[in-house]
């Protein structure tokens, strides 16, 4: 019989139910003992994607000594949220980590695992490598130049990339990956699907909201930026690889 310790670093899920009395939904369950490398969640608001992707950060720093976990998120704001709840679960550990550094958006813990939370800029980001674990909070409104910047810090570690957020439009990185990306895993997470989510309260929220807004929060739907002329569809059609660009003779 294996012991909690091996069990619980090989089933998360089991490790978060008995450590930190976290019932996972069936997706939640499915993303924490996931091996994918790469993992998309396009999520409802409050469907409890950023306590899974959490408590997947604190097993990774627990379970993998040396471990550097990035948590990447727009603003310093959501970086600050994100990690704060890590803490929280870590506080619940019994025993409780021993944390050997320590800062506000920072920690590492006695087995050299390291855990950062950064806010989303492509110039403060650049210097780390190595990385196991990069989390990318509210995906879809994290810049390309970002993105692209943080995919080579897994190529030497082989690391994992963990994406959650909710749809922001027919653009960006995030919707091009959902759409035609071949190598993620992915999840789809409608409010409806909450359990904690309650059907008054959706039907509140598709009454007071505009339809684009509420399909978007709460539906995973990539709906089109209110300010757009044409539909993402129509651009797409129009886009024909065989007609050669214009050449008005000026210079490179």
């Amino acid at each position: 019989m294996l012991s909690r310790d091996l069990l619980g670093a090989l089933k998360p899920s089991l490790w978060a139910a008995r450590s930190l009395g976290f019932v996972a939904d069936p997706w939640q369950a499915e993303v924490l003992d996931s091996t994918a490398k790469k993992i998309l969640l396009c999520c409802s608001r409050q469907s409890g994607k950023s306590s899974v992707s959490s408590i997947l950060a604190l097993h990774t720093a627990i379970f993998r000594p040396g471990s550097l976990v990035l948590m990447v998120s727009p603003s310093l704001r959501q970086s600050s949220e994100l990690f704060r709840k890590l803490l929280g679960y870590m506080a619940m550990l019994e025993p409780v980590p021993i944390r050997i550094e320590d800062t506000r958006l920072s920690l590492k813990l006695d087995n050299g695992s390291r855990v950062i939370s950064l806010p989303g800029s492509e110039g403060t980001i650049r210097g780390f490598s190595s990385v196991s674990l990069i989390i990318i909070d509210e995906a879809a409104r994290v810049g390309d130049d970002l993105y692209y910047s943080v995919r080579p810090m897994l190529a030497v570690s082989r690391g994992r990339m963990l994406a959650l957020s909710t749809p922001f439009g027919k653009r960006g990185w995030f919707f091009n990956e959902w759409s035609d990306g071949t190598l993620w895993q992915k999840h789809a997470i409608k409010a409806l699907q909450c359990p904690r989510i309650s059907r008054d309260f959706l039907e509140e929220e598709r009454r007071s909201m505009p339809a684009a807004w509420f399909d978007a929060e709460y539906m995973c739907e990539f709906t089109e930026a209110v300010d757009s002329v044409f539909s993402y569809e129509h651009v797409m059609a129009a886009v024909a690889e065989d007609v050669e660009p214009l050449d008005f003779g000026g210079d490179e």
